[in-house]
């Protein structure tokens, strides 16, 4: 990594400040959270208000001073604020404390850096750092900012920041280089699956609303999950097989969350673009969660910037098992369709409605009807078996073979045309795959 983050275990002040302005309010927990998250050590929280952020400081001078003795009395080893500072911000508070400072912005990079575990994970870290650092560079190398000089250091004319400046430009560049790389890659992949007509599900949703658990009840795959924010962060792929769909693709991705640093949406475009072309998005909610309504808002907001509000979502309200006299159940829209799933994914409870819910809204109009062929269509029989569609099979008095078939409306028609049979004396009527009569 470009920039190496400092080791956990830091005693930490935290900053909150409310603001006039009711978008660019924060929570104050979850700034909790995410502290702790980044392993941290939160010693205090302090708190007030503002109509607006001071310009050098982002906050007033009588609040600059009880930090400034609380940094001092608690032997604060960095302030960390939940709000965006401006560079010029961040350098005159440290100068002010003594001690290091770090906005929001900051704060998600560094907890983004510990989870990278695949190389394209590390490297758009590594780019969202570098955009972030790049304008606040100037705070390590203010002593260096003067001409080089002297025998055998006479260099082009720039100052030592100009120089860095350079380089850190070169290195973004190559990085980017390398991303569209993994983007063209990507691509190829997706590509192969449209072509198999392999539909792809999505989990999206707030960070800790429990999709990696959600994934792994459902996978039987063992992905990290733990109760913290952004405990995943490189997306993870499973096959998964459901009934009257057949196989599918699963996507765990990394959690969103309230004013996620625009860096990170452009940084992971590559990761976040499997949710943008995804055949159905599963958005996980944690149901227990008092801000449930504004989180499902805040992945709205992500999901726009993707352009991937439009595709077809299913709600999944987790954790069921926190709340009073919930049970599992499906939630339907006028249509009958299902538009919310409630369960837990830690208990398991409600996790078979989920397939079903996909089951209804990605299967095809299935065929499900007995058929009679004779002897000589054998070639037609054996097709049905091959697409496991034949359910059950006899012969009737004429020797005639009666199948009991159930496949998709689609691909018994694709049977049909590969053997150059006229679909006429077969095609019934289809029936939606949640019709049970």
């Amino acid at each position: 990594m470009f920039f190496e983050r400092h080791e956990g275990g830091e005693r930490a002040i935290l900053v909150h400040m409310e603001m006039g302005q009711e978008g660019e309010r924060e929570d104050a927990n979850e700034l909790k959270e995410l502290v702790t998250s980044a392993g941290a050590e939160p010693i205090m929280m302090i708190g007030g208000a503002r109509a607006h952020p001071h310009p050098k400081t982002y906050i007033g001078s009588g609040k600059v001073e009880e930090i400034r003795l609380a940094v001092k009395e608690h032997e604060a080893e960095i302030v960390i604020f939940n709000h965006s500072l401006s560079p010029g911000q961040e350098r005159n508070l440290e100068h002010e404390f003594q001690c290091r400072v770090l906005d929001r912005t900051g704060l998600i990079l560094d907890i983004f850096a510990q989870r990278a575990r695949t190389h394209e994970g590390k490297l758009q870290v590594e780019l969202a750092q570098l955009e972030h650092m790049s304008t606040r560079l100037v705070r390590g190398w203010t002593h260096l900012e003067r001409q080089k000089g002297g025998i055998g250091l006479r260099g082009p004319g720039e100052t030592q920041l100009e120089t860095d400046r350079r380089l850190l430009r070169a290195r973004i560049t190559s990085l980017l280089k390398r991303l569209d790389k993994v983007r063209k890659q990507r691509e190829q992949g997706r590509r192969a699956r449209r072509r198999a007509e392999v539909p792809t599900l999505s989990l999206v949703g707030y960070t800790n609303a429990g999709k990696s658990s959600l994934f792994n009840r459902i996978t039987i795959a063992d992905v990290y999950a733990a109760d913290q924010l952004f405990a995943t962060l490189d997306p993870t792929f499973r096959r998964l097989e459901i009934a009257d769909v057949g196989p599918t693709i699963l996507v765990d991705t990394v959690g969103f969350i309230r004013h996620l640093p625009h860096k990170l949406v452009d940084a992971f475009r590559a990761t976040l673009q499997e949710t943008a072309e995804a055949s159905l998005l599963l958005h996980i909610v944690d149901a227990s969660d008092d801000m449930r309504d504004e989180n499902i808002g805040e992945v709205n907001d992500v999901l726009q910037e993707i352009d991937a509000i439009e595709l077809p979502t299913l709600l999944v309200y987790n954790k069921i098992d926190r709340l009073e006299d919930a049970q599992p159940r499906i939630d339907r829209d006028e249509n009958g369709k299902p538009y919310r799933v409630w369960l837990s994914a830690l208990t398991g409870e409600g996790s078979e409605l989920l397939l079903k819910a996909i089951q209804e809204l990605l299967g095809d109009e299935m065929y499900v009807e007995q058929i009679s062929l004779e002897p000589k269509q054998g070639q037609m029989r054996a097709q049905l078996y091959a697409s496991n569609a034949v359910t059950q099979e006899s012969i009737d008095e004429n020797g005639n073979m009666l199948l009991d078939v159930r496949l998709a409306h689609k691909e018994l028609l694709q049977i049909l045309s590969k053997l150059g049979m006229d679909p006429e004396p077969f095609v019934g009527k289809p029936r939606q795959p949640w019709d049970e009569s």
